[in-house]
């Protein structure tokens, strides 16, 4: 089987690999090396990294629709399949149609839920208990195409999504060579999304990263883990921006308003939420690196009665 591989972050490198192992990776197209760090020095994706390690020709074009001599070399390379794993561009029909066997895209959902940019986050902000990962053919929709395998994940109290993120990468190249050997031989049926209802996972900003504390502890608690590693959940304390890694539900309840600090001691920062409370584990100011509370209040005072968020 010859396949183009079409994919960008550190979630498309454990499929490359498999693929790599398993079959004949002819090309891989990538996003544009981008300005990376403080020093804002230009760097190659994570796909880029692996492809050139094992010579295989990269393609990088800024937009793969409006590059009329890429999409001829795509034509002439005549894959069996375009594979496509978190590529972060939209394929044209044009491109769609030129794979004999078709283009198969995974996605870190099990689908028709969470369609969208970020189902890994969105998952474990919602409080999903499960998670997985969904092969299928392409169309132009937007993770509407017909559907080949799937796996299940089970999302554990503490998991945060970099955790599921690792765990799905590694999953869904497993599920991926499995689909690509299935279509082959002609022994995966393909199953029609249809129009049922769907969680969108729409892509993630900073300014969704602002603790509301009239939130439930629990959805305070969904929030933080779901947004570790990126862009990570933040409060203010005393104007100043706090960003919270960890966190974990108290069964305490009292008459405090959101916000509030109730304690501060070596296991964290007791704060008041819509219902009970929540202990701030690993917090990280800036200029700072993420620390434990612990070890913070070593160094710094963080004091109680301060409503967080003002």
């Amino acid at each position: 089987m010859d396949i183009v591989f079409m994919g960008t972050p550190d979630f498309a490198v454990p499929s490359l690999k498999k693929l790599i192992e398993k079959f004949n990776v002819i090309a891989v197209f990538t996003q544009p090396d981008r300005p990376k760090g403080r020093g804002k020095k230009l760097g190659m994706s994570a796909v880029k990294e692996i492809a050139l390690q094992h010579d295989i020709p990269v393609y990088q074009p800024e937009k793969l629709k409006n590059d009329s001599e890429v999409l001829k070399n795509l034509k002439d390379m005549n894959p069996d399949f375009i594979v496509v794993v978190a590529y972060g561009q939209i394929l044209t029909k044009e491109v769609l149609e030129i794979p004999k066997m078709g283009c198969i895209n995974l996605h870190a959902s099990i689908l028709p839920k969470y369609r969208g940019a970020a189902p890994i986050n969105w998952a474990i902000i919602n409080g999903e208990k499960e998670s997985g990962n969904t092969t299928m053919f392409m169309d132009v929709g937007l993770d509407t195409g017909d559907m080949l395998l799937k796996s299940n994940v089970q999302i554990t109290e503490n998991m945060t999504a970099g955790d599921l993120h690792d765990i799905l990468a590694e999953d869904g190249s497993d599920l991926l060579a499995k689909t690509l050997e299935g279509v082959e031989n002609g022994t995966i049926k393909r199953q029609k999304q249809g129009d049922s209802t769907t969680d969108y996972a729409s892509m993630l900003n900073k300014n969704m990263a602002k603790i509301d504390w009239n939130l439930s502890s629990t959805a305070v608690k969904n929030l933080i883990r779901g947004l570790n590693p990126w862009p990570v959940a933040y409060t203010q304390y005393e104007g100043e921006n706090m960003k919270v890694y960890e966190a974990s539900i108290l069964n305490e309840n009292g008459n405090y308003d959101p916000g509030y600090i109730i304690d501060v001691c070596n296991e964290g920062i007791k704060v008041a939420c819509k219902d009970g409370s929540i202990l701030l584990t690993t917090i990280q100011f800036s200029g700072g690196k993420p620390m434990r509370v612990s070890e913070y209040i070593k160094g710094h005072k963080i004091n109680k009665g301060i409503i967080l968020g003002k």
